[in-house]
């Protein structure tokens, strides 16, 4: 059992549910849960003539999304990054010492041959466990 989850919740992608199940069973008792969601960053180009509102605005919408997600689950902190999706992961795991990690992943197409998937990223990287679900 682990004290001190992540899981990753992606919100166009449809593990959600599933991913706080599977932490809720691995969770020793005391432990606690953190649901992340990694927000790209905007690109440089666009950045210098991106307004703070606009950053603020896609912010607030993640976290609204993500906190609807865990209506269910109050005891569930929800956190919204910004980053590179798969060091994101891996640097907040090493902040908050956890000791696992929950994400979904994909089946791979062509180009995570070539580039590797992010879940691959994190499972090399990552401080700590990690568990993978698939979509059945």
């Amino acid at each position: 059992m682990y004290k001190k989850i992540i899981v990753t919740l992606a919100l166009d992608h449809g593990y959600g549910k599933q991913a706080i199940e599977t932490a809720l069973k691995l969770k020793a008792e005391g432990g606690e849960i953190v649901a992340i969601h990694i927000s790209e960053p905007v690109q440089e180009t666009f950045s210098a003539y991106a307004q703070e509102d606009y950053i603020d605005h896609v912010y607030h919408s993640a976290m609204k999304q993500l906190k609807g997600r865990l209506l269910d689950h109050s005891d569930i902190e929800a956190v919204v990054l910004s980053g590179r999706v798969g060091q994101t992961i891996v640097d907040y795991a090493k902040e908050i010492n956890a000791d696992l990690i929950v994400m979904g992943s994909h089946k791979p197409d062509l180009a995570d041959y070539f580039l590797g998937s992010t879940a691959s990223r994190v499972v090399r990287h990552a401080p700590c466990s990690v568990h993978v679900l698939r979509k059945p």
